[in-house]
This record gives C-alpha cells, sequence and structure tokens, in this order.
C-alpha cells in the first residue's frame, strides 16, 4: 500500500510552572507511525492520552520538539511555513465542536467558500454542489451557523474541509457532540464521501464502537505514546498490550 504519512521518533513537549521549577510534560513521545493512502486510521485512548495532540502536529498546527514528519515522501518538518502553504490544502481538519470552529459571523455558504479558489461563480457552483453532498438545502446558503443544528453544523464543518480538494483529513472527536442518531448519519457521509473522493482519514475519538466500524486500522495511546497498533479486527480480537486489553474490557 502506498504510505501517504510516515512519522519517526516525533515528540512534543510542554514546559509548565511548578512549585519550585519548570516541570516537564510529554504530550508525545517516541511516536512511529505510518497511515496509507485510502485508509481510515483510528486513534483510540482516553482522555489526555495524546490523541488531538498527535493529529494537529501531524499537519503542523502546532510546532514537534523532535522527530520526522513526511507527506508523500516530502519531509515537511522542516519546510518554511511560505513552503508548507502549498501542501496545506492537501490535509484539513474536523474539529470535535463545530459550533467554536465556525466563524459566528459568516453564512454557511460564504464558510464553504473562504477556501476556493477561481471566479466567484466557480466559487458559487463549488459551493453548491459541496452543500448538495452534505445534505444542506442550497436554500440555506445564507444562514448562520446558530440557526443551524448540531449535526447541520458538523456537515457544514466537513462541507468547509472538503472545499481545497484534500487528500486526507484528521477528524478529531467529530460526532462526540451529537446524538446517537444523528451520529450514525455523520460516520455514514464520512464513509460515502471518502469512496467519492478516495480520502484518507485518521479518525480520532474514544468511542471503540466507532472505531470497530469505521476503521481500517487502528493505533492505541497512552500516556502520549502509541502502545499497539493493527488492523481493527485483530486489535479487537486478540488485543496484546494490557492497556489495549483493558479498554476493551470498559467497553463490554
Amino acid at each position: 500500500m502506498e504510505t501517504l504519512w510516515k512519522v519517526s521518533n516525533l515528540w512534543k513537549i510542554y514546559e509548565v510552572k511548578g512549585e519550585f521549577k519548570k516541570e516537564k510534560i510529554y504530550a508525545l513521545k517516541k511516536i512511529n507511525l505510518e497511515i496509507f493512502k485510502g485508509e481510515i486510521f483510528g486513534l483510540v485512548g482516553e482522555s489526555g492520552s495524546g490523541k488531538t495532540t498527535l493529529g494537529k502536529a501531524l499537519i503542523r498546527l502546532i510546532e514537534i520538539d523532535k522527530g520526522n514528519i513526511w507527506f508523500k515522501n516530502i519531509e515537511i518538518t522542516k519546510l518554511s511555513e511560505k513552503e508548507l502553504r502549498k501542501y496545506r490544502k492537501k490535509f484539513q481538519i474536523i474539529f470535535q465542536d463545530p459550533y467554536k470552529s465556525l466563524n459566528p459571523r459568516l453564512p454557511c455558504g460564504y464558510t464553504i467558500m473562504e477556501g476556493m479558489e477561481g471566479s466567484k461563480k466557480e466559487k458559487l457552483e463549488k459551493a453548491f454542489e459541496i452543500l448538495n453532498m452534505i445534505g444542506i438545502k442550497k436554500e440555506r446558503f445564507y444562514d448562520y451557523p446558530h440557526q443551524f443544528s448540531g449535526g447541520e453544523r458538523q456537515r457544514i464543518a466537513i462541507g468547509r474541509a472538503l472545499s481545497t480538494e484534500p487528500e486526507f483529513i484528521v477528524c478529531d472527536e467529530p460526532t462526540s457532540n451529537l446524538d446517537v442518531s444523528i451520529q450514525g448519519q455523520i460516520l455514514n457521509l464520512f464513509l460515502d464521501l471518502k469512496e467519492k473522493f478516495n480520502l484518507t482519514y485518521l479518525f480520532i475519538t474514544h468511542n471503540l464502537k466507532i472505531i470497530k466500524f469505521l476503521a481500517d486500522r487502528v493505533g492505541v495511546m497512552l500516556n502520549g505514546e502509541i502502545v499497539e497498533i493493527g488492523k481493527t479486527e485483530e486489535i479487537f480480537e486478540n488485543p496484546k498490550h494490557p492497556y489495549t486489553q483493558k479498554l476493551l474490557e470498559s467497553e463490554i
């Protein structure tokens, strides 16, 4: 399989002020990872394990302290912000809370158009096409985020991510704030869009049922490290690491 992302010995360290001196918090340590083109790679672990930090570090929303990241054989850790700009449209992120991530003063149609290139007419046509794909009526083009439900706002966030024609999307707990019935609709939308655009996902969640349904492979995180990686069915049927075993037992 073609490797889309490769991560080698990745570290992210934060310094916080302790009682007498600064203390180091190792948000990520010794991360080695490959994500293959066209797969859904699930990332699971308890809160604070480093899942979101890894997702952001991968696409350089935060800078790392040590290690190397390759996107399609290009080492992006050594690129300047100017050099990185031409790759940025190829990877996007969808956050947990769409209400916080959407501009409250921007109508949903213009939110989707924001990252597009081309004439105004071309952008409008593409925005209407995306609205149709994500299940939002074109008549709501000028509606603002507060006028939509939680599930609809997440659809708009997905539409915004699609607007730059990415190859890869980090999905950071994108269904955790939604009702169970709406979760299913959004997950099916992710699958439909993956097939339509040959997308690759890093899907971050604490919900093992979602990972079992969605992911091709799984990485299990604990205290900033990936302690186990494998195909989804292998991880669920025969977990090797004690933490993975406890995580699965907690879902029974």
